[in-house]
């Protein structure tokens, strides 16, 4: 029986895989609210695509897709948390404008390289700008797994991948050797 490798899944899901160009670039920002139909209709696209992966896989720490993962060069990531009832969120050119000096190291996994997860050390809180369907700004702020999750989708927007932000000489480790999924993030009280 071969058995199908779960980056391999994911890019039958549609999901863009790692070494594509448009994992390593830069999102172009959307133009709100002149945009707000191609702003719209990108967030529709992510949730489709969030919907059909989650059919397959469980995420008990939440997830999020950015646009570039699904081959789009635009600043949209869309985030489910953890909590199944908690509503999703949307990020319409995101920026992050501050971050805790409190930081925790958790393992991540990315939908365009599902074969592996890392150790990342991540703010335990960051203030994030978005911009709204009608131009203005709006400002939250996210914390511990809410925080790592809007912080990992909004590098995906700069071309970032979370290897780029594991501790010098640690490595990812395989998805055979994690023994974490299904579990949600640690936090002490």
């Amino acid at each position: 029986m071969t058995t199908v490798r779960p980056s391999e899944q994911m890019r039958d899901l549609g999901v863009v895989q790692y070494g594509a160009p448009v994992l390593a670039e830069a999102a172009r920002p959307f133009v709100l609210p002149a945009e707000k139909d191609t702003a719209e209709q990108t967030a529709e696209t992510l949730f489709a695509a969030m919907e059909r992966i989650a059919r397959v896989h469980p995420f008990a720490k939440g997830m999020g897709i950015a646009a570039p993962q699904i081959g789009i060069a635009r600043a949209a990531a869309v985030v489910q948390p953890a909590d199944p009832a908690a509503a999703a969120i949307v990020l319409l050119n995101p920026r992050i404008t501050a971050r805790s000096e409190e930081m925790d190291e958790q393992f991540e996994g990315c939908l365009s390289f599902f074969d592996v997860r890392g150790m990342v050390p991540r703010p335990l809180m960051i203030t994030v700008v978005t911009t709204a369907l009608d131009g203005t700004e709006v400002t939250t702020v996210y914390e511990r797994g809410l925080a790592r999750l809007v912080a990992h989708e909004i590098d995906h927007l700069h071309g970032l991948l979370y290897t780029a932000r594991m501790r010098p000489g640690v490595q990812p480790i395989s998805v055979e050797e994690y023994r974490q999924t299904g579990r949600a993030w640690a936090y002490d009280q």
